[in-house]
């Protein structure tokens, strides 16, 4: 891996947004540590750092310690933050796969590294082997379309079928080019999409980004601060009607439609456009080129749940207990 250090995304305009940071944070996706390290830098007095990857600790061993008790580290999924800490003044979430796990050939995330068909972010359970290899056609083609938003998700799990078994990210990024055109300058890698859909499957990211907006607002205190940072269309839909429906602005687009169930507002959002990359990050680090960033505050009102079905969650079909 890399010596370089690891720049958080967006972390300046983040950084920015929050200020003055202090108090306690949960940063639920440590990963590399750059935002847990931020975060401490700018003035928060403790930072409990979650991640269900445990690698992420033992690379974070040998710094972390320079910080005492300031960092309390805590292995487990953002999904259940609230159980990690209350009463916190912030809550940072940088969702999608860490550069650690990127870089890392035997972790199985990348196509541009051969490695086993792994990408578990906790490195137990169903791994995308196991979905390619096991997985009805038609289940592999929901789960190609609707989290990786490809539109030739049926003509790509059928030749995965054909080619079972599969074992390596080489070979099912083989399989995905010879099923789409040959990208063009400036594009991105054909098996781009079919990797992200499998990822989101395999680590139930979907499912755990509802469940931990709804476990941090739990756990935010008045005024406590969530900073969220997506990566793609999906993510950033959930995050935004997440926040529209727990700030009140959740209005009817139709005007024969059903009232919408008028709440107390659980959070204020101060900017409503997502705050993205400006032209010094994108050359300093092109994977921001996608990001974007939404914060807001939390007021006093009773945290509630929300159905996951509200944010524009993919629902996948059932599929007999899969």
């Amino acid at each position: 891996m890399s010596e370089a250090p690891h720049i958080p995304v967006l972390i300046r305009p983040l950084i920015a947004a929050v200020a003055p940071v202090s108090g306690v944070w949960l940063d639920g996706t440590f990963g590399n540590g750059g935002y847990t390290r931020e975060l401490l830098a700018a003035g928060a007095d403790q930072v409990i750092a979650v991640d269900r990857d445990p690698l992420a600790f033992e690379l974070a061993a040998d710094w972390a310690a320079d910080y005492g008790d300031r960092i309390v580290m805590r292995e487990g999924v953002f999904s259940q933050l609230d159980t990690y800490g209350q009463e916190l003044d912030g809550v940072v979430l940088d969702l999608g796969v860490s550069s650690m796990q990127l870089d890392l050939a035997e972790r199985g995330f990348s196509f541009m590294r051969d490695g086993p068909l792994d990408m578990r972010m906790s490195q137990s359970g169903l791994s995308a082997a196991d979905l390619c290899n096991d997985a009805e056609e038609s289940e592999l083609a929901d789960i190609i379309y609707l989290y990786g938003e490809e539109r030739a998700s049926r003509r790509i799990a059928k030749a995965i079928v054909a080619a079972r078994p599969l074992s390596t990210t080489g070979e099912l990024a083989k399989i995905v080019e010879g099923c789409l055109p040959r990208a063009k300058p400036n594009q991105s890698h054909p098996a781009t999409r079919t990797f992200q859909a499998l990822r989101i499957a395999v680590n139930n990211e979907y499912g755990e980004l509802a469940m931990g907006l709804m476990a941090a607002e739990r756990a935010l205190k008045p005024g406590g601060q969530l900073a969220v940072v997506t990566f793609h269309s999906v993510e950033d839909r959930m995050v935004k009607r997440f926040l529209q429906a727990r700030s009140g602005n959740n209005a009817n687009a139709n005007r024969y439609a059903p009232e919408v169930e008028q709440i107390t507002p659980a959070f204020r959002v101060e900017k409503r456009k997502a705050i993205g990359p400006d032209a010094q990050e994108l050359a300093e680090n092109p994977r921001s080129r996608s990001a974007k960033l939404r914060i807001a505050i939390r007021t006093d009102a009773p945290a509630q749940d929300i159905d996951p079905a509200d944010l524009g969650m993919p629902m996948m079909r059932n599929k007999g207990g899969r």
